[in-house]
């Protein structure tokens, strides 16, 4: 999870973080309001799981509450970008912060009614994090690495697949439960087809 920030970087360098200070470039209020509520996010999925192993529980369940509050704020700030998307020449570009917002719905949704098995919630809250390598391998690919969309995209496919394989293993030989893994694989594999039957 602490990768996601090098990630997150480098994946907006060209087209978010290199405008600072002026941001002249196409980038509207909306964009700063989801860059804001998106890093929060992911801060919070980085200090949440060392308050459980500092055994800070009760820490972490205040923190855990207010996302009761940003998360359904997070999956607002999609709307912006979506509308944006449905009235340019690309409108099937839909697809991704479309696809996004149902998997981080599903899998935060999963978190929340596993919330006292921490097994389950856990690995529920790790496929939140998962879907934050879509938005920026998408972009590391095309804009710094000089690869196409659907190269990228495959890739960033690979990618998840070989991090949920590894859990599952892991998993596996530590005898725990590794059945939210096959689910977060299972949709991603969905996301998949669907990505390569609309591109």
């Amino acid at each position: 999870m602490i990768l996601l920030i090098p990630l997150t970087f480098l994946g907006f360098l060209k087209t978010y973080f290199n405008q600072i200070p002026t941001f002249e470039e196409n980038i509207t209020p909306y964009i700063h309001i989801h860059a804001i509520i998106a890093s929060v996010w992911i801060l919070m999925l980085i200090v949440q799981p060392i308050l459980v192993r500092n055994r800070k529980y009760k820490l972490h369940k205040k923190i855990g509450k207010i996302s009761y509050l940003l998360f359904p704020l997070l999956i607002l700030s999609f709307i912006p970008q979506m509308i944006r998307i449905i009235n340019s020449d690309y409108p099937n570009f839909l697809f991704f912060p479309l696809a996004d917002s149902l998997l981080l719905i599903l899998f935060y949704s999963l978190a929340i009614y596993h919330r006292r098995n921490m097994p389950k919630h856990m690995r529920y809250m790790i496929g939140t994090a998962i879907v934050f390598l879509g938005p920026t391998i998408g972009r590391i690919g095309p804009l710094m690495l000089g690869l196409s969309e659907n190269v990228t995209q495959n890739s960033q496919y690979g990618l998840i697949y070989i991090i949920l394989i590894g859990l599952i293993i892991l998993d596996r030989k530590h005898l725990k439960n590794y059945q939210p893994y096959l689910i977060i694989l299972t949709t991603w594999i969905i996301h998949q087809i669907t990505f390569n039957l609309i591109f």
